[in-house]
């Protein structure tokens, strides 16, 4: 997961819609046939009862393990998806090419000077270049205080954003977190820092520090970035509290030319309208400190079994269901951006499209952008996922990866995991399969799958057209 424009909690508000593109003739009530709503229970008993999501993330996580975007074992998941694709069954299966700016990770390193001399736990953010800075520590309580630093004041020194993040389960507490980690080096760097370091964006109490792609401002000199363990940066405070402290930090990381991954394509095609598609996925792609399982193996694992399970039923939806495995979310929704300008002239093909990539806590809420006369057949849906647990509710938006494609017109579908504890594992070490609830787990895939069954089969449409604004994306 990027950003907290991109948590599953975000309100993204659907774009205005081209009305002459709407694929639903005036006056028509978009409707779910009854013989659908049917077959949805046995869907949900199924999915329920099965293992298969979990098998999928297990095979993932354990198989493939880190998945770094650009590096060798990136090109190993793409092998393995295109595998696990055709393994599972699905009709079609195909890449599309996706280039980005390579980052790599070597060593990190930190160390308090002086008399209280020490190692800090902390992990070099993406993006950031190498480098070995030595300077004074400076305390900000948080972005906005560092924002107030004159020009200059911090010339030869290194900043400390010590901004601790709030528990929530909508995630709604990453918000200011992820802020400081994506703005806190460029204010640092204008200030006149020579490095930056901050609080982990996370509600762990643990060793283990949280990277995350940072971006420094057009003009600037980057300068070695990096995030603290939580407990550490309760020990770095505790020295700055007893007087001044000397930091060296040293990098071994940076960007290493271009590199071309792949989103990985599979189809279940649909019966009787197989060129419309309910696009439901997950990101391939996860950082190299932990396995990547709840980030966002889990998601690869709940699509990819919801699909099988709705293929399995005793007769194909009218839409096909198509699952997209995205390359490289993390630095920057590279495989969401590929997508949508790949399938840009397809808006109104895609029905509705939702993303899974909040963990694998169990589904608790469930919203969409549908046009007003979708509103029926939306809250069909939600009486489908009522026995799991899942209350219809007003809040949150698409998935990170589906953004872009959003912001073209498509239609999107929000199932919100409890996120509770999402940020205690959320891009560290302890991001690692045994993290995982395999019930949690086959509750999201049972969810996942009611809602792509019943979204294929309307009897028409969500609203997704193409926007005038599209052309600017």
């Amino acid at each position: 997961m990027l950003l907290a424009a991109a948590v599953a909690a975000a309100t993204f508000p659907a774009p205005a819609r081209d009305a002459a593109a709407d694929a639903t003739p005036a006056g028509a009530e978009t409707r779910i046939p009854d013989a659908a709503m049917a077959l949805a229970g046995q869907l949900r008993d199924t999915a329920l009862a099965s293992s298969l999501a979990w098998d999928i993330t297990e095979s993932l996580t354990t198989e493939i393990g880190p998945r770094l975007a650009g590096s060798e074992a990136d090109a190993r998941a793409v092998e393995w998806a295109k595998a696990k694709f055709a393994e599972l069954g699905f009709d079609r299966v195909w890449t599309e090419p996706v280039t980005f700016p390579k980052w790599v990770r070597r060593s990190e390193r930190a160390d308090v000077l002086g008399p209280h001399a020490q190692p800090l736990a902390l992990t070099a953010l993406g993006g950031s270049p190498g480098g070995t800075v030595e300077g004074e520590i400076v305390r900000f309580a948080d972005l906005a205080a560092l924002e107030a630093a004159p020009a200059g004041s911090l010339a030869g020194k290194i900043a400390f954003v010590d901004y601790r993040m709030e528990r929530a389960r909508d995630g709604s507490g990453y918000g200011p977190g992820s802020r400081v980690r994506s703005r806190g080096p460029s204010e640092a760097i204008r200030a006149g820092a020579i490095g930056f370091v901050m609080r982990s964006a996370g509600t762990d109490s643990h060793r283990n520090p949280h990277t995350g792609i940072t971006r420094f401002d057009e003009g600037l000199e980057p300068v070695p970035s990096a995030a603290l363990a939580v407990p550490d940066a309760d020990q770095l405070a505790r020295l700055l509290a007893r007087g001044p402290v000397q930091l060296r930090l040293a990098l071994d990381c940076g960007w290493d030319g271009e590199y071309t991954s792949q989103n990985v394509i599979g189809e279940m095609t649909g019966s009787s309208l197989p060129d419309d598609v309910v696009l439901i996925g997950a990101h391939l792609d996860s950082w190299d400190l932990g396995t990547g399982a709840v980030d966002d193996a889990a998601g690869i694992g709940i699509t990819m079994a919801a699909a099988v399970h709705v293929a399995a039923l005793e007769r194909r939806p009218a839409r096909s269901i198509r699952v997209v495995a995205f390359a490289n979310e993390e630095q920057g929704l590279h495989g969401g951006y590929a997508y949508a300008d790949a399938h840009a002239a397809d808006i109104a093909r895609h029905q509705i499209v939702a993303e899974s990539d909040f963990g694998a806590g169990r589904i608790y809420a469930f919203n969409t952008s549908a046009s007003a006369h979708a509103e029926a057949a939306e809250a069909r849906i939600a009486e489908a996922l009522a026995p799991l647990g899942i209350e219809r509710s007003d809040a949150g938006g698409p998935g990170p990866d589906l953004i872009p494609i959003t912001r073209k017109g498509a239609a999107w579908a929000w199932l919100g995991q409890d996120g509770t504890d999402y940020f205690d594992l959320h891009h560290t070490p302890d991001d690692t399969l045994d993290k995982i609830d395999p019930d949690a787990l086959a509750q999201n895939a049972a969810a996942y799958a009611v809602f792509a069954w019943l979204a294929a089969e309307a009897e028409g449409d969500f609203g997704s057209a193409q926007v005038a604004t599209a052309a600017s994306d």
